[in-house]
């Protein structure tokens, strides 16, 4: 089934230039071949909660926690590797907000790094993108994010607005959605134009972007109940062919 599921995900992101894959079918994939891969996941969503702030927002916003970590790999998916830990870098062309500088965030966790779920979705993103563009070596960032609402200030996913993020493709997983509402997706040709929108629900509800081709951004999450906490928790993960 695996094959077969992400071949037909493949065309959909070489169609279009983005896909939206839902919780169900992500699974499915992950999990062919080894059921027990999202054994783990509990511990994987609840390492979301303990992340800093993100001190470096231009917009004065304290709505955002993040971690972040530099991965590789070869053709193999076997040879995904952690790199050593290192600023986070946009060019101004792709972040007009916080771009231009580089951000120095908290790395993700060891034990986050070595779990069964994220390991399954790095082979899952590398099977796929390699699928999509052959290269001998990618350039792999992680980013841990939290986004939170309260009853002042709704919750930014995107700041920087509409975007490219420099890379060739983006996978955002979702982890999990608390007391909010909306924070929907929108994707754009190149030029801006509209050309979908969805929303990420369930955890493992995924988006996928190739790059080069469409721009991608987020609307605002507004806490529902003002009594408890308001939070969208992502998995984002980029490759970039470094060959």
């Amino acid at each position: 089934m695996k094959d077969t599921t992400l071949m037909q995900l493949a065309g959909r992101i070489d169609a279009a230039g983005f896909c939206f894959a839902p919780a169900a079918e992500v699974r499915a994939i992950l999990q062919s071949g080894d059921e027990q891969v999202l054994s783990d996941w509990d511990e994987f969503a609840a390492s979301w909660d303990d992340m800093p702030l993100d001190r470096y927002m231009a917009d004065g916003g304290r709505y955002r926690r993040r971690r972040y970590a530099v991965m590789s790999a070869c053709e193999d998916a076997d040879s995904i590797q952690l790199e050593p830990h290192q600023p986070h870098y946009q060019s101004l062309d792709y972040n007009r907000l916080n771009g231009g500088i580089p951000r120095e965030f908290e790395p993700i966790q060891p034990h986050v790094i070595e779990s069964r779920s994220l390991k399954g979705i790095l082979r899952f993103a590398h099977q796929l993108f390699s699928h999509l563009k052959p290269t001998t070596r990618w350039h792999i960032e992680l980013h841990q994010f939290r986004i939170e609402a309260s009853g002042e200030q709704p919750g930014m996913p995107t700041p920087e607005g509409v975007h490219r993020d420099g890379v060739d493709f983006v996978l955002v997983m979702m982890i999990q959605r608390v007391n909010i509402s909306s924070g929907t997706t929108t994707m754009h040709d190149l030029e801006q134009r509209t050309l979908d929108s969805f929303t990420l629900t369930d955890p493992l509800d995924v988006a996928v972007v190739n790059d080069h081709r469409c721009m991608h951004g987020v609307t605002p999450v507004e806490r529902i109940d003002p009594d408890y906490p308001a939070y969208r928790d992502v998995l984002v993960v980029t490759f970039r062919d470094k060959a």
